[in-house]
């Protein structure tokens, strides 16, 4: 079993809607997630960015149900961030000027280095560039 996974805001989304173009592989890959992880590790940003996706995209109850189906679970952990990892982030995007990666990401990638975390579960190319390998 391995240890940590981070979810990412693309595999929340592609879960949550079955009109996503990765939907099937995402809810193919979370199950395996379910079974091969012992820690499950997603951020409050993250959560902030899906529900805002979902409920325009599917609407409230939708977003709704993603929060409390997380809120519920005792397998996924929400990091939160704060004033040091932000500034951490911001530092980061500043050195990568010529990425475009956005404020959440950044966050993301201070976060998963803080908790050691080497692998993240997302259909984003800026984890890659960014050192990390997708599950």
């Amino acid at each position: 079993m391995q240890e940590i996974i981070f979810i990412d805001t693309s595999a929340w989304a592609a879960i949550a809607d079955k009109s996503d173009r990765y939907h099937k592989i995402a809810s193919s890959s979370f199950k395996k997630i379910l079974t091969n992880y012992r820690k499950i590790v997603t951020s409050n940003l993250v959560l902030s960015e899906t529900y805002t996706l979902l409920i325009h995209e599917l609407g409230h109850p939708a977003g709704m149900k993603f929060l409390t189906s997380l809120q519920g679970s005792s397998r996924i952990h929400i990091v939160y961030s704060n004033r040091e990892i932000e500034t951490d982030a911001i530092k980061f995007l500043a050195h990568y000027s010529d990425q475009d990666f956005s404020y959440i990401d950044a966050v993301s990638f201070i976060l998963m280095k803080r908790y050691s975390i080497h692998e993240a579960f997302s259909f984003d190319k800026h984890f890659i560039i960014a050192g990390f390998t997708l599950a």
